[in-house]
């Protein structure tokens, strides 16, 4: 009885990477881009809440993320920015790109995670309304929002390690327009030696008409 070896066909090797780039790509262009968006989307919404006692009263007092720090926004952009970068490079510089997309990432969650506490905007508002540079905010409270900045850096994160993995395996926005170095073979016509008209064409376009 004879053994049957089964011997993996050159195509469905090469088919594996090719599928693993495919999906990779797919999902760092959704995560990416929906990651800037979440975490710009983050910042123009309320972080924290709370009063400041101005002439004897409470006065309610609000901070939107942009007023508690600017970096979640100011990364969702560079990684945006990082994201459709990554195509028009190649080898290191896609490498490099990749390596700005996911510290992007990880910079936003650390902005965002730390501005979640912060109370440094509310104080600042207190002292404006009440005159007092030492007024602080009472009632404090904080939101969500912050949080969903940080997983907008999470997806912009994972766009990044997917571009720093996966990278290679990506096509090249120039790639199709690239021209090779190579010349172009010049074609040569064929000439029928009994016809004298097509040797004078052909000695007219720089050909030699004897040749084989």
């Amino acid at each position: 009885m004879g053994y049957v070896t089964a011997v993996p066909h050159p195509r469905s090797e090469a088919a594996g990477p090719a599928r693993a780039g495919r999906r990779s790509l797919a999902i760092a262009l959704l995560s990416g881009a929906l990651g800037a968006a979440v975490a710009l989307l983050a910042t123009r919404q309320q972080w924290s809440q709370g009063t400041a006692t101005v002439a004897g009263g409470d006065f309610p007092l609000t901070a939107t993320g942009s007023d508690v720090t600017g970096v979640p926004a100011a990364l969702a952009i560079v990684g945006l920015a990082a994201l459709v970068a990554v195509f028009a490079v190649r080898r290191t510089g896609r490498f490099a790109v990749a390596a700005l997309l996911a510290l992007s990432g990880a910079g936003t969650i650390a902005a965002a995670l730390l501005g979640a506490s912060d109370t440094s905007a509310l104080d600042e508002k207190a002292a404006e309304a009440s005159g007092d540079t030492s007024a602080t905010v009472d009632s404090l409270t904080h939101t969500a929002w912050p949080y969903v900045a940080a997983v907008g850096g999470l997806l912009l994160l994972l766009a990044g390690l997917l571009a720093l993995r996966y990278g290679r395996l990506w096509p090249a926005m120039s790639g199709r327009y690239e021209r090779s170095g190579a010349p172009r073979p010049r074609r040569t016509a064929v000439v029928d030696p009994d016809r004298p008209e097509e040797l004078w064409k052909a000695l007219d376009r720089g050909e030699d008409p004897t040749g084989a």
